[in-house]
């Protein structure tokens, strides 16, 4: 073989080796998720009169939030907690009307004797990482307990968290994502498949495992000490929540994963949202992949958390990895029948396979968990897994940029997702203020990469070799699809 033959063998292997690596430590996970739910702490009582309640601060990070900020400060203000041990604070960095609504929902509570705070601060700077850190330094609860702007928590969510506060050393409490509108299209569904996913699994099985898990940035509470030790908001990245998450257990801090405590919010529903989504969540994990991956490695700690750790803080780079096994799958497909002798590597592609069952598994257990039916879970899995597979492809690309932005340091602003208070099929974001209309340069090349990826399903059929055809034809789906929603939302818009 050439030199360059060698290197996009060599390239497509140590991609592939990651993907299997990663596939088998989800696996790992739902093993952990099998073995290990029942010792999970059962779901408490709320304690009755006799209880302490500590102080408790609630922060509300916002900004520019028009459409749901009067639904975000009606559902705090029905949490069931002592109000006189209750601080709400909106720390409000909004430059629309959204801090106008604010205080006309003020004085709609003014009698009440709720505390509610309206912070402003002089400059947006630090984003939302400032804002929690700014709000901080006025907090007088012990607890700090963090809504986005979407979420609608439970009246008993205070009284439901608080008491897993068990230990002096528990830095954290984090409850479950629910979902307002998993149905009101195909998109959303397929978000609220992947996300159930990570807050059913992954959390589950990392804390049960006594592995590291993540402050998911929202419905969730932290000891306000915790924050303070590991060294309070910090800015350097875009995923703040994960990196104080990190920053804390290496610290030795604990955290608890309450599975049955469920925090709902809105996905969003337009293709330009999710795509600012993903964009920040993947910058931002491989931000603080190289903020602290070396602080990992030297840490002392169990082998296994070890493992984990290093590939919760690397799982964005599985989209480098997906999009560079889809580009050299077909130059493989040509390598192969016009290279001999190469019989032997081109079986690794079998880890593809061996890849794709593991998280088969994975994604199963989490939608069975849903069901509690066999049958019926796997009726209604085998399509949606298909297709958030075929989608999680075709985000590859504009996921890679952003992975590939993080691990250069190239640093960009914290672009918050548009929400649009999305109840039911009927309601619309397309007209509202937020809704993304300019279209990202990566659009084209998507666009570009459907038809190369329908070019290999010709070269599959030309070459007689049908091993790759399904990951083509889920590519070009995928693709496409991204391709037409991206082209169709900016529009519609």
């Amino acid at each position: 073989m050439t030199i360059p033959q060698l290197l996009l063998v060599a390239v497509y292997g140590l991609c592939l080796a990651f993907i299997f690596s990663y596939s088998l430590v989800q696996l790992h996970l739902t093993y952990l998720f099998w073995t290990r739910r029942k010792t999970m702490p059962a779901p408490e009582a709320i304690p009755d009169e006799s209880y302490t309640w500590p102080a408790v601060t609630v922060q509300l990070p916002l900004y520019n939030e028009r459409y749901v900020v009067e639904r975000l400060i009606d559902a705090v203000a029905a949490l069931d907690y002592p109000l006189h041990l209750l601080q709400i604070q909106l720390l409000d960095d909004s430059t629309d009307d959204t801090s106008e609504l604010i205080r006309q929902k003020f004085d709609s509570y003014a009698s009440t004797g709720l505390r509610l705070e309206h912070v402003r601060r002089p400059d947006r700077n630090g984003y939302k990482a400032g804002a929690l850190q700014y709000g901080l330094q006025q907090a007088t609860g012990e607890f700090i307990a963090i809504f986005d702007a979407d979420f609608v928590p439970q009246p008993d969510f205070l009284k439901r968290t608080i008491p897993a506060f068990d230990h002096e050393k528990v830095g954290v409490v984090q409850t479950r994502w629910g979902h307002l509108n998993r149905d009101y299209s195909l998109l959303t569904r397929l978000q609220a498949f992947g996300l159930d996913a990570h807050f059913t699994i992954e959390q589950v099985g990392r804390n049960s495992g006594g592995h590291f898990i993540n402050f998911n940035g929202t419905a969730g509470v932290w000891r306000k000490s915790c924050i303070i030790d590991a060294g309070g908001w910090q800015s350097d990245t875009l995923t703040e929540d994960l990196d104080l998450s990190y920053r804390a257990q290496l610290r030795g801090w604990q955290f608890r994963y309450l599975q049955d405590v469920n925090a709902p919010a809105e996905l969003p529903a337009a293709m330009g949202a999710l795509k600012s989504q993903q964009y920040r969540w993947t910058k931002g994990a491989a931000e603080t992949a190289r903020k602290h991956l070396g602080k990992v490695l030297q840490t002392p700690m169990p082998l296994s958390t070890r493992l984990h750790a290093v590939f919760h803080l690397l799982n964005s780079s599985i989209f480098v990895c997906v999009l560079l096994t889809a580009l050299l799958s077909t130059p493989m497909l040509y390598l192969k029948h016009g290279v001999p002798g190469l019989e032997l590597l081109f079986a690794l592609g079998s880890l593809l396979i061996i890849s794709l069952l593991a998280l088969l598994v994975f994604y199963w257990t989490s939608r069975y968990q849903q069901t509690g039916s066999a049958w019926l879970t796997t009726k209604r899995f085998i399509p949606e897994f298909f297709l958030f597979l075929s989608l999680s492809m075709g985000m590859s690309l504009h996921n890679t940029v952003a992975v590939l932005e993080g691990y250069l340091g190239r640093k960009t602003p914290f672009i918050r997702t548009p929400k649009h208070n999305l109840q039911n099929r009927r309601d619309s974001w397309r007209q509202h203020a937020y809704a993304i209309t300019s279209l990202h340069p990566v659009t084209l090349l998507e666009g570009l990469l459907t038809v190369y990826f329908g070019y290999g399903i010709l070269v599959g059929f030309r070459l007689q070799d049908y091993g790759l055809m399904p990951f083509h034809v889920m590519l070009m789906l995928g693709f496409g699809s991204v391709f037409v929603y991206s082209l169709n939302h900016s529009r519609r818009a």
